[in-house]
């Protein structure tokens, strides 16, 4: 993972751009480097994944032109062989030194030609103008805002834009901006025809497709290790990496001391794919006295998206203050694609694949964001197997009727597609969908609502949450994380579309609490 940032004008004093800049060290902690234009200027902070000698250091330049990216471009072999037979030449074995002659070659249409987790800013040596763009599901961070002359700063994070801009915002995924205007260059949620593969067919497409998805993300020049919580997403992906190992892979899992659920499943996945596996145990103490600082490097205050980050960030933390791994594979967006728990209360198939289509569209804000800071905070690499973009194009073109539950199990297609394999034990594929944040121990979230609950009296929690006219708070835990998000990024909370909960314009939906553990049919989740 690394940071870049860019700024485009010249009213704001280069002081306080430096430090807004440094404030996302940790992401890349092995070098930093600073290119001035004539108008503006780009920063890098690397985190050396591909290409590790100093050549691979960015801003790259090209004829006074420059670029700086936090990205993985997979494929970029061939990209850049074929650019070679056009004349250009390249100094570094990084993936992202093929973007300024992609540019040269194609202009602003390039960025729909690349497979890739990516945020990149470009300046035009030629023209004087800045391009800045996102992967289409948002996997890397870009944020943005303006000077007060209208001019934009771009940044990794949103600490890095604090106090240079009145309003920050989430670049938007698939997006490109040129010439002073955003451009959509791919939206993943639409879908132009929906397959007609019938359920064989569409699962062994999911399973050929998450199989390269993986496969693709082990590639690193670095060391690679897996987050590993026992549940079927995470399990599958470390499976999936173990099959293509000729050593075993290094497995992660995390859980409360008393009454962590995830820890035993883990374990037993990990014993079945011959990982060598850690476990991190955390405490009540821990959860509480790092709240602040979780919401600080997060820039949220939505409820789900904190209580999953409290045991991601500390079992990052445990990799990188314990190990040499840089590149962390996770599980992360399988339910958007597959369903929830409160999916199953989908009134029918086309309103299941509008909310896969919202969650889609909002991931930046939420689960991915979760990912990208717990595990950027600890200077590592996040890859998500199944962001792939092939995998995700196909499973929004799968047959919504086939991807509601009709079966009795939730994510019947993803469990379909590898039963029979032998890949994961039946306890692992079969396993019910546990929240992470109620897996890792259900007295973590109780921990977290005790601690809300003694913070403030009836009264005082209903004329404080009333001061907030945007996603106002309705609980004391949401109360509490609103305040403390208020104390790093004051007046920015819309940054964040609002609070990630079930849809609550379904029966069995209308719940005051993200966990699934309120939902009718949680059942044997909490086993």
């Amino acid at each position: 993972m690394c940071s870049i940032f860019g700024y485009t004008g010249e009213v704001l004093k280069e002081e306080a751009l430096l430090t807004g800049f440094q404030r996302t060290r940790s992401r890349g902690p092995d070098d930093t480097k600073i290119v001035r234009m004539k108008r503006g200027m780009l920063g890098f902070h690397r985190l050396s994944i591909m290409g590790l000698t100093p050549s691979g250091m960015q801003p790259f330049e090209m004829e006074g032109s420059y670029a700086v990216c936090n990205g993985e471009i997979y494929g970029f072999s061939a990209i850049r062989e074929a650019l070679k037979e056009k004349g250009y030449s390249f100094q570094s074995d990084s993936d992202c030194e093929i973007l300024l002659p992609l540019y040269r070659e194609y202009g602003a249409e390039m960025f729909q030609m690349l497979d890739a987790e990516f945020a990149c800013i470009l300046y035009d040596g030629k023209t004087g103008s800045y391009i800045a763009a996102r992967d289409p599901i948002g996997i890397r961070p870009l944020y943005y805002g303006y000077d007060r002359e209208g001019e934009l700063i771009f940044a990794s994070e949103a600490k890095n834009l604090v106090g240079l801009t009145e309003k920050i915002m989430p670049f938007p995924p698939g997006h490109y901006y040129k010439d002073g205007k955003f451009t959509c260059y791919c939206d993943m949620t639409e879908v132009p025809q929906v397959s007609s593969d019938d359920l064989e067919t569409a699962c062994r497409k999911i399973r050929e497709k998450l199989t390269a998805g993986v496969k693709k993300r082990l590639v690193s020049d670095a060391k690679v290790g897996f987050l590993l919580s026992g549940g079927l997403d995470s399990s599958l992906v470390c499976a999936i990496a173990a099959k293509q190992s000729r050593k075993p892979i290094r497995t992660f899992a995390i859980g409360m001391e008393k009454d962590a659920i995830d820890l035993k499943y883990a374990r037993e996945a990990a014993e079945y794919i011959g990982s060598i596996h850690t476990e991190v145990f955390m405490t009540p103490g821990q959860v509480i006295s790092t709240l602040q600082e979780v919401i600080c490097l997060l820039g949220t205050y939505d409820i789900t998206t904190i209580r999953a980050s409290m045991g991601m960030y500390l079992v990052c933390r445990a990799i990188h203050e314990t190990t040499d791994i840089r590149v962390i594979l996770t599980g992360e967006i399988s339910d958007e694609l597959f369903g929830y728990k409160y999916t199953d209360f989908a009134p029918d198939a086309e309103a299941f694949q509008k909310e896969a289509e919202k969650r889609v569209r909002e991931l930046h804000m939420y689960d991915v964001l979760r990912a990208d800071r717990c595990i950027s905070v600890n200077s590592l690499e996040a890859r998500v197997p199944f962001g792939d973009l092939d995998f995700v194009r196909y499973v929004m073109r799968i047959d919504p009727e086939l991807k509601m539950n009709r079966y009795g199990k939730g994510k019947y297609l993803l469990r379909h597609a590898f039963e029979g394999t032998g890949i994961l034990p039946d306890s692992i594929l079969w396993r019910e969908k546990a929240a992470f944040s109620d897996a890792v121990g259900h007295s973590m979230v109780d921990d977290l609502k005790d601690y809300a609950e003694k913070q403030y009296t009836d009264q005082e929690f209903e004329e404080k949450r009333m001061k907030y006219t945007f996603a106002r708070p309705f609980t004391k835990e949401s109360l509490l994380y609103r305040e403390i998000f208020e104390k790093y990024y004051r007046g920015q909370a819309e940054m964040v579309k609002d609070f990630w909960m079930p849809n609550k314009s379904w029966a069995g939906c209308d719940v005051d609490d993200p966990s699934a553990r309120v939902l009718s049919n949680y059942g044997d989740s909490g086993k």
